[in-house]
This record gives C-alpha cells, sequence and structure tokens, in this order.
C-alpha cells in the first residue's frame, strides 16, 4: 500500500514528466512527448488518480491526430482505449473513440469511424443517458452516416440513423414487427387494418422529426442532421402512401376521402423531403452519395404514383425536383437524372402509369417493393 509520502512523491514525479512533456510538444518533438505522457498517466493509474487521467489521455490523442503517419496514429490511439477499457474508464474511452472516428474519416476508413463513433455513443449512453443524450445521438448519426458509405455496412449504417433519432431505442424493433403485421393484414386483403398499421408507423417517424428539430439547434454537425430529417420524412412518406395505397386497393369508395387526405399529407412529406435534401446536396459540393441520388429521386416517383392514383396534378415533380439548381450543379443533376427512379418517373408523367406499369415491377421500389404487386395490380 502506497503511503503518504510515497504518494506526493509519485505525484511530483508525475507532473514533472508532464512539464518535460509538455517542452517536447512545444518543441514539436511529439512523439517523444506522447512516451512522456504515458509514463505520467501510469503513476497516476497506479495511484488510482483518475481525474487526472481524462486530461492527459486528451493530450496525447491530440497530439496523435497531428501525427504525419495516420497508421501509426491509428495504431497508438487504439492501444490507449483498449488500456482505457481494460480499467473501466469509459468516458475516456469515449473521448478517445471520438478522436479514433474523427481520425479514421480523414483517412477514409468509414468502417473504423463509424464503429468508433457507434462505440462512444455507447459508453456515453451507458455513463448517463440523460447528460448525454444529445452527444450519444449525434455520434450515432455520425456512424450510421460513416457506414452507409461502406460496402458491407450499408444496412447498420442506416439503422444506426433510424435508432440516433427515436427517443426510445426500441423503436427500430418495434416498427420491422408492425411493418411484417401490416404486410400480413394486406396480403389476408385486410385492407383497412393494414392502412391503420402503415398510418401508425408513419406517424412514429414524423414524431422521430420533432426530436431531429431540437437536434439541429445544438449541433455542429448541421449538414448531417438536415440528411437525418430529410431520411425521416422520407420514410413517414413512404409509409403513409401505403397507407393510402391499401385504403386504395380495397375499392371500396367509402374510403375515398381518407384517401386522398392521407396521399395529400404523404406528397407534402415527400415535398418537404426533396426540398430539405436539395440543400445538403447543393452544400456538399463534389461529394455525392449515391443513397442521397436515389432517394431523392425516389420521393419524386412517389409523388407522381400518388397524383396519379388521385387522378389529379397539382404539382409537376420533376419540376419541382430541378428547380433552383444552377450551372454549377450541371454533375448534380446529370447524375439525379441518370436514376433509375427518375428516368421511371419521367415515362409515368409522359405516358401515364398505366404504360408503365412493366417498368415498376422492374424496378425496386424500397419499401414499397414487398406489396407492390398487391398495390400497384389495381391500376
Amino acid at each position: 500500500m502506497i503511503n503518504h509520502h510515497d504518494r506526493e512523491e509519485i505525484e511530483i514525479e508525475a507532473l514533472r514528466l508532464i512539464d518535460r512533456a509538455e517542452d517536447l510538444v512545444n518543441k514539436g518533438k511529439g512523439k517523444e512527448a506522447i512516451d512522456l505522457y504515458e509514463k505520467a498517466a501510469q503513476k497516476y493509474l497506479d495511484l488510482g488518480s483518475y481525474m487526472k487521467l481524462d486530461e492527459l489521455f486528451i493530450k496525447i490523442s491530440t497530439i496523435i491526430s497531428r501525427f504525419k503517419n495516420n497508421i501509426q496514429a491509428m495504431y497508438r490511439l487504439k492501444s490507449i482505449i483498449r488500456k482505457t477499457e481494460e480499467l473501466d474508464l469509459y468516458e475516456i474511452s469515449a473521448k478517445l473513440l471520438m478522436q479514433l472516428g474523427n481520425l479514421s474519416y480523414r483517412m477514409k476508413d468509414y468502417e473504423t469511424a463509424g464503429q468508433s463513433w457507434k462505440k462512444a455513443s455507447d459508453h456515453f449512453y451507458n455513463i448517463d443517458p440523460d447528460e448525454y443524450y444529445n452527444l450519444s445521438s449525434e455520434l450515432l448519426l455520425r456512424a450510421g452516416q460513416a457506414l452507409e458509405r461502406t460496402s458491407t455496412s450499408k444496412d447498420e449504417g442506416e439503422r444506426l440513423i433510424l435508432k440516433a433519432l427515436m427517443k426510445v431505442n426500441k423503436f427500430d424493433e418495434l416498427y420491422h414487427t408492425e411493418e411484417k403485421r401490416a404486410l400480413k393484414l394486406l396480403n389476408m386483403e385486410q385492407y383497412e387494418p393494414a392502412a391503420k398499421k402503415y398510418q401508425d408507423i408513419s406517424k412514429y417517424f414524423e414524431k422521430a422529426i420533432e426530436n431531429v428539430d431540437d437536434l439541429i439547434q445544438e449541433t455542429d454537425y448541421v449538414g448531417i442532421m438536415k440528411n437525418a430529417k430529410s431520411r425521416l420524412l422520407h420514410l413517414a412518406a413512404e409509409y403513409k402512401a401505403l397507407a393510402a395505397l391499401s385504403l386504395r386497393a380495397s375499392k371500396n369508395r367509402e374510403f375515398n376521402p381518407r384517401i386522398k387526405t392521407i396521399a395529400h399529407h404523404a406528397i407534402n412529406l415527400a415535398l418537404d423531403s426533396i426540398t430539405i435534401l436539395k440543400e445538403v446536396l447543393i452544400s456538399k459540393g463534389s461529394e455525392k452519395d449515391k443513397e442521397d441520388i436515389l432517394r431523392i429521386t425516389f420521393d419524386t416517383l412517389l409523388i407522381s404514383i400518388l397524383q396519379e392514383m388521385l387522378g389529379e396534378k397539382k404539382i409537376e415533380p420533376i419540376e419541382f425536383l430541378l428547380d433552383n439548381f444552377n450551372k454549377k450543379n450541371s454533375t448534380l443533376v446529370k447524375r439525379i437524372k441518370n436514376s433509375p427512379f427518375y428516368k421511371l418517373t419521367e415515362r409515368i408523367e409522359k405516358l401515364g402509369i398505366e404504360e408503365t406499369l412493366d417498368r415498376v415491377k422492374e424496378t425496386k421500389l424500397g419499401h414499397l417493393d414487398k406489396v407492390k404487386e398487391t398495390l400497384i395490380s389495381y391500376f
């Protein structure tokens, strides 16, 4: 056991190591400084003085992030993170994982970035879900956005984004369960109960939109949050459209007023989604995600299908989509026009949906794909 005198000696030695390390930092000798910081950290570990460790490890990670050799920097950071986790210093681990995520993202290692931010989010949430709710949600969003850029973890990326924006984290499982129940009802030709299920799912996403509006006011990552809001509007519109199409498939004319109300609501949600996503795409410069292009053109297609179902034309969907783009956005517009959903919308607008049904059946339609045979057959 360390007595009072020995404790003072160890603390003095730790402070000396920190002073020497800071001198080395000022001289640009980062690697040598890190060695001394780590020795000082070990002294505090021996004493059980964990409060000082937080400051030391963050200093170390800040220096590491400036390494020219990023691979070596990542190796050092991962080593320190393992050490803090072995000691159950999860708040320090979370802060270091944030740094590792930032460094990995700059290196375009989106898998490591996403998994690092996800783990940091989990640590913060487990430490104090109330205090760290916003930070935990924001890190999950960043993790989801990063994983969506990978070839192997896209589905996990979408799941994390949705999870981050639900106040009740169990909603992800709940909405999948509700979707299965709705599909089962639809296959049983229970159109009205199926429509109600789809309406309920849509309302969950609409509630989540309120949550992201709160987060937008407090974040430095407005672009990520706006993209997430657009995604929620897109999903709310999809499920609202499924509700309207379910009622239409019943061929019960008594449902017509409800169909019209629900369809108009879905159209308005899709219009809002397009508006926000256009802003995000324009602000991204040359970095345009394929998923964003597909989503904005899908919402355009959804508007076209719903208007065909209603037999009205209050919105010119393609005109609305392309509005506000200028010559600087010519590459973006070209990519939009090459989207299969854009081409399908263009065909519907020119020929009508009845003349386009063969193409509709051949095209993957997101959440509508599972039910398109049932719902589009009435056209």
